[in-house]
């Protein structure tokens, strides 16, 4: 408060080009002059690239201010930086709080020389208390900012992230982090040189940080005479790389700054769970990523905005197994592929093909397993799937699918699901019921149950949808199944790449669904929940009813008492594996878990849970392909199970809620050689042994 005090009394402020003189000034302002305008053009040449992609299928514009309140709620607040990772959000803070706060003041000073004194004739606001207050607040965010980048060259260097290191690591990374660095520092040496030549004013200790390096270039033995006389060449040291850095802001690394807001502001809340569709006058050369600019102008952006952080890559399943997989570099190969295109560094080529000379090889495309993870951690909102589905759907038509993914997209057009076995064998599946499942065909019902392609013929997946039927059963819900007339939900047909098939089941399903009277759909798979709620709506507008999976049908019934597992005691320790597309997909965690320990069974998470739940390995038509793995996604995930939880005893059962997670663990149980350690069971399966009505099932383990 006495230096506030003290600063009214004497009219306290500072010459911001002291001893640099009027020809020093005027240099400096056509310097500045010339990066801006070097900045400008960056910038608009950066974003009319953007033109050059195709129109986006989705309206990324709609309710902009909202849209621009969010990305800055999610900017400001670096919610996604701390996701997972609270080293990682404190750096990302310090560094950008540090880093707009300098921009604010640098802009606030602009506007008192250039506009406010020079411009309008007006004194100078710049001085006294409101001088004093501006050089603590400068002081404190500024030293935040050499912290957060101090962090961030620790973490890169000493610690040596793995995640920060990869095939497109550059001297641009180093350049960029350590400009950053030198501006930060740089500063402040500026502004303990000037306090140094001016004698150490009262005022200036409230520059907490400058005051300290004056007091140590004085202790170094440098005088006031010496701190006068270099001054000049200090300041000059600092200004020149500082204009260098704004005028290459849109032609390196810093550009990020701009693009991932952008990448913010226009980003699908839905997108992966919804796909883009393929314009229906597109001929079968103009289908999916033919070229560079067949990518809609917000993939382009996407590219631009990865800031190489690693987040996508340490998370996914696919790198996680050894797959050809880095999503990351897929980015990044993209980004830089059109990089050399526009500079005439590289001839144009595929971007995709199996194997020869293309951007991004077919294996690498095929290894995604759709499960969303690496669009999860992202904290620039890049929407990996869209990009990786327009590939593979170039793939599918050039012809150069996965012949085992070729073989169950036949056995879809053939017979409407997956096994290739007749759509009249869909519903024998009940026959070993003691009670008929009702033909939604032929009366109303409440819901009309989607059983699915894996509950429907594979025989260990039979068995759940044998529990689910007795549990509708014995809580007397009104439901029916469309029995022969189920066709394929198309959720993982999409995903590879074969949309034109895609729209077909949609069409075909629809179609089936509005020869029925229900009023909502209840789900057995997860992937059929997602399309059925998120895609269906956008290629047929008349589907509008409400989409459920049967966890939350069967906690809604608990929570209304119809249930009958109050006092239920079975008394197992168990962990429960959230599946991609009930959890990452569509934020559905608790209903199953809500279910599990109403059952009596003590529930012990896996450390990856929730949104951060490893991938079983079945999504994107990995159910269907061979890859040589070691470990296998399913392993690892049984063994995080029986080795990284906290339970007192050992886990004895895992607990699923989707068909392919099911089928993909008893194969990891198998291949892990798990088989005497534990159990796969589904939820619907643990709730009728709480019941006590197994034998309603009839069929054995």
């Amino acid at each position: 408060m006495e230096n506030f005090a003290l600063a009214q009394a004497t009219g306290t402020t500072r010459p911001t080009f002291w001893k640099i003189g009027l020809l020093g000034e005027a240099v400096f302002y056509y310097l500045a002059a010339v990066a801006v305008l070097i900045f400008a053009y960056g910038v608009y040449d950066r974003f009319s690239r953007y033109t050059r992609g195709d129109e986006d299928w989705f309206d990324r514009l709609n309710d902009l201010p909202g849209r621009i309140s969010r990305a800055a709620k999610v900017v400001v607040s670096n919610e996604k930086q701390f996701n997972r990772d609270l080293y990682g959000g404190l750096m990302h803070s310090f560094i950008m709080w540090g880093f707009l706060t300098l921009l604010i003041g640098t802009t606030i000073l602009m506007i008192d020389m250039d506009l406010w004194t020079k411009g309008l004739g007006r004194e100078s606001f710049f001085r006294d208390a409101f001088y004093l207050s501006y050089s603590l607040v400068m002081d404190a965010m500024g030293l935040l900012f050499v912290v957060g980048v101090g962090m961030a060259i620790y973490r890169r260097y000493w610690v040596r992230n793995h995640r920060l290191w990869g095939r497109h690591t550059s001297l641009e990374d180093d350049l960029f982090i350590w400009t950053l660095f030198l501006l930060g520092v740089g500063g402040y040496v500026t502004e303990g040189v000037r306090i140094l030549g001016t004698d150490f004013p009262t005022f200036e200790s409230v520059s907490f940080v400058g005051w300290f390096v004056a007091d140590v270039l004085r202790l170094a033995g440098v005088s006031q005479g010496a701190a006068v006389a270099w001054y000049p060449v200090v300041w000059w040291a600092h200004a020149i790389p500082a204009l260098v850095f704004v005028a290459a802001i849109p032609y390196a690394k810093p550009f990020h700054m701009l693009s991932s807001f952008a990448n913010v502001v226009t980003h699908d809340e839905k997108a992966g769970k919804r796909l883009p569709g393929v314009p229906s006058d597109a001929g079968p050369e103009e289908i999916g990523a033919t070229d560079i600019d067949s990518f809609s102008w917000r993939q382009l952006l996407d590219q631009d905005a990865c800031t190489k952080c690693g987040r996508c890559s340490a998370v996914c399943p696919a790198k996680a197994s050894d797959r050809p997989l880095d999503p990351r570099n897929v980015i990044l190969d993209l980004k830089q592929y059109r990089e050399d295109l526009d500079a005439g560094r590289t001839d144009e080529k595929p971007i995709i093909a199996d194997g020869g000379d293309s951007v991004i090889d077919s294996r690498t495309m095929e290894s995604c397993m759709a499960c969303m993870a690496c669009m999860d951690a992202c904290p620039v909102d890049i929407e990996h799937l869209t990009s990786f589905t327009d590939m593979n759907r170039r793939l599918t038509e050039s012809g150069q699918m996965d012949a085992n993914v070729q073989d169950a997209m036949m056995n879809v057009f053939q017979n409407g699901n997956t096994f290739g076995d007749p759509g009249r064998k869909r519903p024998e599946w009940t026959d070993e019921l003691d009670f008929e499942i009702p033909d939604a065909r032929d009366e109303d019902v409440e819901f009309l149950w989607y059983v699915g392609d894996y509950p429907s013929y594979d025989e260990r997946n039979r068995r759940v949808a044998r529990s689910l039927a007795t549990i509708l059963h014995e809580t007397d819900v009104s439901y029916g199944i469309l029995y022969e007339d189920e066709q394929n939900d198309g959720n993982d047909v999409r995903r590879v790449g074969e949309e034109g098939l895609y729209e077909m089941l949609v069409e075909d399903n629809v179609a089936a669904f509005e020869e029925c009277e229900f009023d909502k759909i209840v789900c057995t798979d997860p992937h059929s929940y997602n399309t059925f709620k998120n895609e269906y709506p956008e290629l047929a507008e008349e589907f509008d009813a409400p989409v459920y999976h049967y966890t939350q049908v069967v906690e809604e019934l608990f929570r209304a008492g119809r249930l009958g597992l109050s006092g239920t005691e079975l008394d197992y320790t168990v962990t429960y594996h959230d599946p991609c597309h009930l959890g990452r997909y569509n934020d559905e965690y608790e209903a199953p878990r809500e279910i599990v320990r109403a059952t009596g069974c003590t529930l012990d998470e896996m450390p990856r849970n929730r949104a951060n739940s490893f991938c079983c390995g079945g999504g994107g038509g990995g159910l269907w392909m061979d890859f040589d793995e070691n470990p296998k996604p399913s392993e690892e995930r049984l063994r995080e199970a029986l080795e990284d939880t906290d339970a007192a005893s050992a886990v004895e059962k895992f607990v699923v809620a989707c068909p392919m997670c099911m089928t993909m663990y008893e194969d990891g149980r198998k291949t892990g050689d798990y088989e005497d350690d534990i159990e796969i069971v589904d939820v619907a399966e643990l709730v009728v042994e709480a019941l006590g009505v197994d034998e309603r099932v009839k069929v054995s383990a």
